[in-house]
This record gives structure tokens, C-alpha cells and sequence, in this order.
């Protein structure tokens, strides 16, 4: 069954339609790239998914028992996440309180989970340090462990490698692989074209409804994709 099946989806703002004819699904293991211009509803679906816009039309429809606690998100980075007063163990050990209910303390099992992803992404040495000390490249490390405290089955990041060097960009996506590996489904928002097709299995192209739904393969070989690598080399 899939995790999350979209029917029919529209989004609307004051009674203005941003999003319309929205039918795809998210299975175990997938990993999506969502594409489109600025303003074509990217971020709209995915508050959508998330439970922070309500649909205007359609349906979400979650499966295999996935709930929206089970859901890692990471948004855009802004300067006040960037500056963010805590230490790296508080910011990671922080995705697991969805998780910890009414209990007021994490248990042996939350800490477990915290330290392997503390391990998993080579920032055990880091977990007494500032966030704000940290490099683009760390931070998104951490971010990426806060987000796997949560996860159990699907990842979504919004333009995750937007402000790292190609460096750290590259290495992102390396970590990335190995996470979809675990069999842990994966939605992406890049612009990033190039990074995010190297592992990503289907595109979803979005032009404020939904253009295309398919493989990576397909999609470099349709009109749409020739059209909008053509606009994105063109900005």
C-alpha cells in the first residue's frame, strides 16, 4: 500500500486557485524530485502533505501506517534557523518529542536513536557545540539527524542544498543516497537539477497543476523537462 496517495488535490488562497489536478503517489522507498518555477505550488503541496494547508479539493490519504509524527521535514533555511541558540545534541534530540507524548524525559530507546544518528552523520564530536558555530554544510548534518528522529518511513526536504558550497552540496546528496538505501522514502524540492536526478526514481513537475508524474528517465525525455531546463539555464 502506499504511504501517501494524493486524488484530485487543489490548493486555494483567498479563494484563488495556486494548485489544481494533483494525482500521484508516494510508495516504501521511493524518491521524488519536485520541480517547477517559483510559484508553481511546490511549497503549497508540501504543506499540504504535512498537515499545515488544508486541501481545497482532493484528497491525502496516508497508508501502511504512516502518521504525520513518522513524517521527517526539513524547510528552507532562514537566518534566524541558521543562528538558532542550542546545541547540536538539544536541536537533533528535538525530533524525537513528537514521539515522547506525554513523557516529559527521553527514554533509553529516544536516546538510542539520537546517538545513531548523532554517529550515521559523523557529527558525534559536535554535539556539545553551538549550532550557530557550525559550517552551511554541518548544519544541514544536523538538521538531516533531527529530521531521521522523526522519520520512519518518509523525508521531505524543501531546497535543502540551496546555500551550501558544491562541496557540501555534493555531500548532502551522498548522505541522502544512503538514507533512501534504507529503504526510507524521500520527496525533494531542488532546483538543483543536475544533484537531485543522480538518485532521485520519479519527478513530479508542477506548473501550478500537476504537468508530469513519472520516472527520471522518462522526464528527461519529455518536452516539459527539455522546456524547463531550458527556462532554469535561461534565470
Amino acid at each position: 500500500m502506499a504511504l501517501i496517495q494524493c486524488v484530485d488535490l487543489s490548493f486555494a488562497y483567498n479563494g484563488n486557485t495556486v494548485l489544481s489536478d494533483v494525482n500521484f503517489s508516494v510508495q516504501k522507498g521511493d524518491y521524488i524530485c519536485i520541480v517547477g518555477a517559483n510559484g508553481s505550488g511546490k511549497s503549497t503541496l508540501i504543506k499540504g502533505i504535512l498537515g499545515l494547508k488544508k486541501q481545497s479539493n482532493g484528497e491525502i490519504i496516508f497508508g501502511d501506517g504512516l502518521k504525520s509524527a513518522d513524517v521527517g521535514y526539513i524547510p528552507q533555511q532562514n537566518a534566524i534557523q541558521k543562528n538558532f541558540p542550542a546545541n547540536v545534541y538539544e536541536i537533533v534530540a528535538s525530533g524525537r518529542l513528537n514521539k515522547c507524548g506525554l513523557r516529559p524525559f527521553y527514554n533509553k530507546q529516544d536516546k538510542k536513536i539520537i546517538d545513531e544518528n548523532l554517529n550515521l552523520f559523523g557529527i558525534e564530536n559536535l554535539k556539545h557545540k553551538s549550532f550557530s558555530e557550525l559550517s552551511g554544510g554541518q548544519q544541514q548534518k544536523v538538521l538531516l539527524a533531527r529530521a531521521l528522529c522523526s522519520a520512519e518511513k518518509l523525508l521531505i526536504l524543501d531546497e535543502p542544498a540551496s546555500s551550501l558550497d558544491p562541496s557540501a552540496a555534493a555531500d548532502l546528496y551522498a548522505l541522502l543516497k544512503k538514507i533512501n538505501d534504507k529503504s526510507i522514502a524521500i520527496i525533494i524540492v531542488s532546483h538543483d537539477l543536475t544533484n537531485s536526478f543522480l538518485n532521485s526514481k520519479k519527478v513530479l513537475h508542477l506548473e501550478n497543476k500537476q504537468i508530469f508524474f513519472g520516472s527520471v528517465e522518462d522526464y528527461i525525455k519529455s518536452d516539459t523537462a527539455q522546456r524547463f531546463m531550458r527556462s532554469v539555464k535561461n534565470v
